[in-house]
């Protein structure tokens, strides 16, 4: 992983680190199905994650409060069964009446998990499992690049 890696993701905005992803994949001639997948998945899980982190509520997917957004911390979150964890985490907390935590917009990532079929009504039905493992090809992409 490159230290401007680490510097990106503890403080940069999504546009600023999806950015950085897409002049990534263009340098390295990625295929365009690649390409067409990696920016809207890492923007989708950051949508949740900066705000996270801007509100100092970053915790990793075993529920162990973290200082700062790494990218190994976003590898975390980027298992596909994680991620659905989380938006119903989310949308669970949201629901709370506590004045002391963040609303986060679930609608990014809410929109995407849909695009890929997951009930996000019904935290237990599942999702194919081909869509697992696309997104297991995206996360290896994604860490090729950072």
């Amino acid at each position: 992983m490159k230290k401007e890696s680490y510097e990106l993701f503890k403080n940069a905005e999504i546009n600023e680190i999806t950015e950085v992803l897409a002049k990534e994949l263009e340098s390295r001639n990625e295929q365009a199905f690649w390409s067409e997948k990696v920016v809207p998945f890492a923007e989708a899980i950051l949508s949740i994650l900066i705000p996270l982190r801007d509100a100092k509520q970053l915790y990793n997917p075993e529920g162990v409060i973290v200082e700062e957004l790494t990218p190994e911390l976003f590898f975390k979150w980027s298992d596909f069964v994680s991620l659905k964890s989380l938006a119903f985490k989310i949308q669970r907390s949201n629901k709370l009446e506590d004045e002391s935590k963040t609303d986060i917009d679930l609608k990014i990532l809410g929109d995407y998990l849909g695009h890929y079929n997951v009930n996000l009504e019904d935290e237990i039905l599942d999702f194919p499992i081909s869509h697992y493992n696309l997104h297991q090809g995206v996360s290896n992409v994604i860490k090729s690049l950072l």
